[in-house]
């Protein structure tokens, strides 16, 4: 019997929108939910995460709800990975720092980033991963000092939205810091066999936020990373087991002459259908011209072409048998 992946992936998404004791928030129930919809699924339709999706429009989002789902998900045994996600307001206080739930007041505003923590440290999934987007969330990182002296287990890994001082973004109706995380699921952060992990999800975003007065902050105790999602590929498996055919040794050049270009003469659909490849590889950074700046001149102007440092590492791969 075939096993799905998704069977061994496991996600809580919390949006909280409606709140009793401070100011309602608008984009929260929207990032979860698109968070639902790109975790639930590959890009091409097949299962992925088993997501459990919880909206304060829905259900009553006390602190005893979320430290129960909290605490179901990180027991759940034989995970891969098991992921938690907060949209909703985040609060740092004298007393802590607290994920704010619906029934949370100013003596007791929610549950506690350091519970969350410790809940997935305690996981027997092979990865765990935490991801807030919330105001304050960065004040998760004040746990790890000489003083609080709370450590990640290995496999654990933390992605906030913003610094302990700064606060989260909305725009048009989404947290500014979730919009880049979806951009980041859906291909903006995947490498060229269309993997995401965490790691290249915080590198992205990292990048994208740069203009953004919030910075996010990443944590991580990972000695391996797993995909979180497989995005469309930027080269099909079948293609990348051709770099192989093409390139006998990882330091071969290909001899390029006009042939290889569909728009001169003579006509050689062969070595046409071949450029055709090499372009895409190009494109994925594996393959570059050498002595001229475009394929297109390479061709021309007969030069080579030969493999970049993540071509050879990706021509490893195929040669090993593991793509």
């Amino acid at each position: 019997m075939k096993i799905y992946s998704y069977m061994l992936k496991a996600a809580v998404l919390v949006g909280i929108n409606q709140y009793e004791y401070v100011n309602p928030l608008f984009g929260c129930e929207n990032d979860a939910s698109l968070m639902f919809k790109l975790l639930s699924k590959q890009h091409d339709g097949t299962p992925n995460f088993n997501c459990r999706l919880l909206l304060s429009s829905e259900t009553q989002l006390t602190t005893s709800e979320l430290r129960r789902h909290a605490k179901e998900l990180f027991s759940k045994p034989d995970l891969e990975i098991a992921l938690f996600y907060f949209a909703g307001h985040g609060a740092k206080t004298d007393h802590g720092s607290f994920l704010v739930s619906q029934d949370g007041n100013f003596d007791a505003e929610g549950l506690l980033m350091s519970e969350l923590i410790t809940k997935a440290n305690e996981s027997s999934a092979r990865e765990r991963i935490i991801i807030l987007d919330c105001c304050h969330a960065g004040a998760i990182d004040k746990f790890f000092s000489e003083t609080q002296r709370i450590s990640l287990e290995q496999g654990t890994s933390v992605l906030a939205a913003c610094r302990d001082n700064e606060t989260s973004a909305e725009k048009c109706g989404q947290g500014l810091f979730t919009t880049k995380i979806c951009d980041a699921l859906a291909g903006g952060a995947a490498d060229v066999s269309g993997s995401v992990t965490v790691a290249s999800i915080y590198a992205y975003v990292d990048e994208v936020l740069s203009l953004w007065e919030q910075r996010p902050l990443f944590k991580a105790n990972l000695t391996k990373l797993t995909a979180i999602r497989e995005a469309e590929p930027s080269v099909s498996k079948d293609k990348l087991r051709r770099l192989t055919d093409y390139f006998k040794t990882p330091d071969y050049k290909i001899q390029l002459d006009p042939s290889f270009e569909p728009d001169a003469e003579p006509q050689n659909p062969k070595n046409e259908a071949i450029f055709g490849d090499l372009q895409r590889f190009r494109g994925a950074r594996l393959v570059q011209p050498d002595e001229e700046e475009h394929m297109y001149y390479a061709a021309m102007n007969s030069k080579s072409c030969s493999l970049t440092p993540l071509g050879r590492f990706y021509w490893e791969r195929v040669k090993a048998g593991k793509i």
